[in-house]
Parts: structure tokens; C-alpha cells; sequence
């Protein structure tokens, strides 16, 4: 009979803290539940968690360092294009105003 009350007790907490479980259903009781759960698990197993932080750790830090360089490459590339336009645009306005300046000349009149 004892061990029946143990059982019965044991229930009646478990029963109790699945209906504080539906009670948490919403969006706040849901992530505390996944935080506790990830809590529990990074306490129990610390040196795969501590693995994960740093293969994963180190490849956020290799895209970082590829991202700003790549932007920097970009950055370097709008640079030359820009100035790349402006040497063409000052080409064209000296050959047409050389080209303005020749033509009158080498026409001949005709009579």
C-alpha cells in the first residue's frame, strides 16, 4: 500500500507538471521550455557544446573575414570603374573638339 501512495504521489506531480507545461503553451513558455532543455544538455555534455562553439565560432569568423574583404574588393573595383569613366569621357571630349578643330580645315570648298 505504501509504495501504491508513492505512485499515485509521483502521478499526481508528473500530472501536475504537464498541465503547468499546457499552461506554457504560448511563444515565451515554449522558448523557455527549448532554453532550459539546450541548458540542460550544454551542462551535461560542456566539451560538445564547447566543440560546437569552435568549429562553428570559426567558421562565422572565416565569413566574416571573407565578407569585408570581399567589400573592400568591391569598394576598390567602383574606385578604378569611376575613374575609368572619367579618363574615357575626357578622351571623347578631347577627340571630338580636335575633330571640330580639323574638319573646317580639311574640307576643301567647293566652288
Amino acid at each position: 500500500m505504501a509504495t501504491l501512495g508513492k505512485e499515485e504521489e509521483h502521478q499526481y506531480s508528473t500530472d501536475k507538471k504537464q498541465a503547468a507545461n499546457q499552461a506554457d503553451v504560448g511563444w515565451t513558455g515554449m522558448i523557455q521550455q527549448q532554453y532550459r532543455r539546450i541548458k540542460e544538455n550544454a551542462e551535461t555534455y560542456p566539451y560538445v557544446w564547447g566543440s560546437y562553439i569552435v568549429v562553428y565560432g570559426g567558421f562565422g569568423l572565416w565569413f566574416a573575414y571573407r565578407w569585408r574583404k570581399l567589400r573592400k574588393t568591391e569598394d576598390r573595383v567602383r574606385v578604378l570603374q569611376e575613374r575609368l569613366r572619367k579618363l574615357v569621357e575626357a578622351e571623347e571630349s578631347a577627340s571630338s573638339t580636335v575633330a571640330k578643330k580639323t574638319s573646317p580645315s580639311t574640307d576643301k570648298p567647293k566652288y
